[in-house]
This record gives C-alpha cells, sequence and structure tokens, in this order.
C-alpha cells in the first residue's frame, strides 16, 4: 500500500508543508523540518495518531509524491505558476491579507483571483477527504484555505473539522466590502471549532454572520441550520464554537538556547560590533507594512534630531525578512524602508557608527535568539497583527530578566504581555515617549516587568496552545457522536478504557 493509499486518523492541512528542501552532502534533495511554532505544537500529535500534514511545497509546478519525514507523512499538494499568482499572491495577499488587516493597503478584487481561490481550496479538501480515516480528525490552517472546512463538511460529514485563523478577522464595517463574503463565511461555518487569536476577532466573526445569515449565537456558539433534516439527520442544527485560542511559542526552546554559551558569547560579540553603545533598540519583522517598521524609524529620527537620544550611545538594530517580493506594495515597501534608513545615517551617523543597523534577510533561531540578549529595548510597533510571536520570543529568552518590551496595543500579544509598554504605533510622540521610559527605566522596575512577561509566556506555550484546541475539538466530535480526537481530553478518556 502507498502513503497516499492510506487513511489517517488526524490530518493537518495547511497551505505549506512543515518542511524545507536541502541539497545533502552527497548532492541528493533531502527535506528537513521548517522552524516554527505550529510544526513544534502538533509534532508529538501527528506521530502517536499517526497523522499527515498536507500543504504545498513552496514552488510552482513542482509534484512530489506523499513521503514521510521524522515519522511525519508529508502530502504535498501542486500548484502551477499561474495559480501561485491568483491564488497565493492574488487573492490571499492581495486581497485577504489587507482586508483582514484593517486596510492598511487598500484590497484588490478580481473574480479570476477568487475563482483560482475556489480550485484550490477544493483541491486541498478533496486532498484531505481521501485521506482522512472514517470519523477522523481534520485541522485546517489560516486565511488562504477558509473554504476547506465547508467543501470537507459536504464531501464527509463523519469528520471532526477544526479551523485556526492565524491573522486578525476584521470588523464587519470592513469585511462586507468583500464581495464573497458569504461564501467565505459558509466555509468557514463547516468546521466544528473555528478559533481565533483575540476574543475580538471571534466576536467580528460572530457579528459577521449574525449580519449575512441571522443565525443564533450564544457566547461562543453558533446555531447553524442544516440543509438535511430527513431521518438520517433529524436534528434541525448543528452547534458550531467560535473563540480565542491566543497561539503562543515554544518558550522551554528559547530558554534553553538563551543558556548556550555559545549564544551569550555571541550576543557579547554582537554588542562589542556595534561599539558597545549604551543602548541597543531592536525590531525584527517580516518587511510588511502591517508592522509598523516606517512609524518605529520615524520616532526613532524624531529622537536624534531632538537630542533625546544620542546617536553615539544609542543604536537600531532592524532585521525585516524578505516576504512577497513579488507583490508591488511590498517592493515599494522595501524601497521606501532603505531610503529612510540611509537618510537617518546620512543625517546623525559619523564615521565608524551608524544609528541605524538595517538586515533585509533572516536569521537562524540561535543567532536570533543572541540579538534577543543583546537588545535592551525590542519594538514592536505592529499596525495590525494576529499574535506577534517575536514579542514572545524575546521575554522567553531574556533569562537574564533584563530588558524592556514596548509593545503595539494592536497585536494580539498585547491582551497577554500586560506588563510590556502599551503603544499606540500610530502615535509617534507617544512611540517617543515610551521608548526614552524603556531606555531610562530603572533595573528593579525593568526586571518586575520581565518577571511577570515571563511567567506568562512560560506558563502558555505552544503546547498549551495546541492542547487547550484539541480538547474543545474532543467535546465538539463528543457531543456529536464522534470519535475521540488524538490529543485532546476524550482520547485520555478512550485510552483508559481500554485499558
Amino acid at each position: 500500500m502507498t502513503l497516499e493509499a492510506e487513511s489517517y486518523d488526524f490530518v493537518v492541512v495547511a497551505n505549506r508543508l512543515p518542511v524545507d528542501s536541502v541539497t545533502e552532502p552527497d548532492g541528493s534533495q533531502g527535506w528537513k523540518l521548517s522552524p516554527g511554532g505550529l510544526v513544534t505544537a502538533l509534532e508529538p500529535v501527528m506521530r502517536s495518531a499517526d497523522g499527515a500534514w498536507i500543504g504545498w511545497p513552496g514552488a510552482a509546478d513542482t509534484h512530489i509524491d506523499p513521503f514521510e519525514h521524522d515519522g511525519i507523512t508529508m502530502v504535498p499538494v501542486a500548484l502551477d505558476e499561474t495559480e501561485v499568482e491568483r491564488y497565493y499572491e492574488g487573492f490571499s495577499n492581495d486581497t485577504l491579507w489587507p482586508l483582514y488587516h484593517d486596510v492598511i493597503a487598500q484590497p484588490s478584487y478580481h473574480r479570476e483571483w477568487w475563482d483560482s481561490y475556489v480550485t484550490v481550496n477544493r483541491r486541498f479538501a478533496d486532498r484531505a477527504a481521501a485521506l482522512a480515516s472514517h470519523g477522523g480528525v481534520v485541522w485546517v490552517h489560516d486565511y488562504q484555505l477558509q473554504l476547506v472546512p465547508g467543501m470537507l463538511r459536504e464531501k464527509r460529514p463523519d469528520l471532526t473539522i477544526g479551523f485556526f485563523n492565524h491573522i486578525p478577522f476584521p470588523a464587519y464595517g470592513l469585511y462586507s466590502q468583500l464581495p464573497w463574503r458569504r461564501q467565505i463565511l459558509s466555509g468557514l461555518l463547516g468546521a466544528d471549532v473555528i478559533g481565533f487569536q483575540r476574543t475580538a476577532d471571534a466576536g467580528n466573526f460572530q457579528r459577521a454572520v449574525r449580519r449575512l445569515f441571522g443565525y443564533e449565537t450564544r457566547g461562543s456558539s453558533i446555531r447553524v441550520p442544516l440543509e438535511d433534516t430527513s431521518e438520517r439527520r433529524p436534528e434541525k442544527s448543528r452547534t458550531v464554537v467560535a473563540r480565542a485560542f491566543p497561539i503562543s511559542i515554544d518558550s522551554a526552546s528559547f530558554a534553553e538556547l538563551a543558556q548556550n554559551p555559545d549564544v551569550i558569547e555571541r550576543a557579547r560579540q554582537i554588542r562589542e560590533d556595534l561599539g558597545n553603545p549604551k543602548t541597543i533598540l531592536f525590531g525584527v519583522d517580516r518587511l510588511d507594512y502591517t508592522k509598523g517598521i516606517r512609524h518605529r524609524l520615524k520616532a526613532f529620527a524624531e529622537l536624534l534630531q531632538d537630542g533625546r537620544l544620542d546617536a553615539e550611545e544609542t543604536t537600531l538594530i532592524q532585521v525585516a525578512s524578505p516576504s512577497r517580493e513579488r507583490v508591488a506594495a511590498y517592493m515599494e515597501l522595501r524601497d521606501e524602508i532603505e531610503m529612510t534608513v540611509g537618510r537617518i545615517n546620512g543625517d546623525y551617523g559619523s564615521i565608524g557608527r551608524a544609528p541605524v543597523h538595517y538586515l533585509h534577510h533572516g536569521y537562524p533561531r540561535d543567532e536570533m535568539v543572541a540579538l534577543y540578549l543583546a537588545a535592551d529595548v525590542m519594538l514592536v510597533t505592529a499596525l495590525r497583527d494576529g499574535m506577534n510571536l517575536v514579542a514572545k520570543e524575546y521575554v522567553a529568552s531574556r533569562i537574564d530578566g533584563d530588558g524592556v518590551l514596548i509593545l503595539s496595543e494592536f497585536a494580539g500579544a498585547s491582551d497577554d504581555l500586560r506588563q510590556a509598554l502599551l503603544i499606540n504605533p500610530h502615535d509617534i510622540q507617544g512611540v517617543k515617549e515610551a521608548i526614552m521610559t524603556a531606555v531610562d527605566m530603572e533595573p528593579r522596575e525593568r526586571k518586575r516587568r520581565m518577571r511577570a512577561l515571563r511567567r506568562r509566556v512560560l506558563e502558555n506555550d505552544v503546547a498549551k496552545w495546541s492542547q487547550t484546541f484539541l480538547d474543545e475539538l474532543s467535546r465538539a466530535s463528543h457531543a456529536s457522536g464522534g470519535a475521540p480526537v488524538p490529543g485532546g481530553a476524550d482520547a485520555e478518556d478512550a485510552r483508559e478504557d481500554r485499558e
């Protein structure tokens, strides 16, 4: 029996496979697990439940048979060049992304992009329907695949289906602009449990459902009418749970890396290479217009101009990893950021001393932890962000109990990390004051705040996030008479009953 012919009790469906292609020393092509909290959280469940992960390999016109990697079955879904352009770069990232991020950039609405989105979602749904065992569990992830739950429900009503939205869900006044707003909601309501990063996002979704469909909502529950009320399905409705499950990180692994002598030495070397400035400010983001990079650069430049910060004593490191480089809005953003950095360094720099060190590439995790340890102040100025895990990575890495986190109130992480200095990134004067508060903060106050932040991040890690979601999915499955959910509370009860 081939891998594709097997069935699986637990299937994850995401836009991307959790592996990257690598060239082995002998020249052959191999795979390595991608770094990321989602992979870390689901690995144990996938292995124990004999799970499969469905996703795109990341390159157009790449046709690969299912394969096993590190105990997990990988099931690639191919996209051709046109689908990458229309489904991924187009509808996902030039329609949904800006719309769901409060229209910071103007969304584009094209019918051919929507048609491609439907086609690709159908392909993912068909693959999941073919792979999932009877009564199995399918967990679908993120905005690229919002139609998959509904499509799966039509083909496989025996399945327990979860969906998690990793980005914000917009208020109805914005969401209502979407020409295909009803179709997206119908797709999501095919799930038994729909997870969001923030309570406000879940509330926005429920309001959209009430406005467009008139369905009854109570607490986190939505009553969805059933079209089939025959003898086989005599009930008139099913319950969908829509609530917040704030995602987190593998905090223990960051704390462990921060204790590595090589990483500690690298942090010391970074400060030395920068001339041992009094204060290092640090920002790390994908190069995206939602991250507020322009706002923090403006605030920093004004502090230098006002003389409140000294360019000889203060350095800003800005890491901006490449993102969606074929999308026009991102190309324009890169040009603007690089021009701004050049202007600041030209106005306030000196020989051997640049106020801003701008780095347009990604870094491995150990280098990132070294940068977190080297930074006195972490700047997270997102204009809109589902969660922002960088804020949590910084906190988890600060095993010395030092450092100050400046955090946008428009990032989901602000719900958890209340001991950060919370800012409105649109208020440049407020950002400036927060930076000065962080720079001048007494060591005792820094440590008090960081201690509280670390307690929160270490207690609520990514394993707890996945467990909480699977427990909710397990309750939904149990209520509908379904099988125990792998990794959920009912699975442990079922195991004990068998024993």
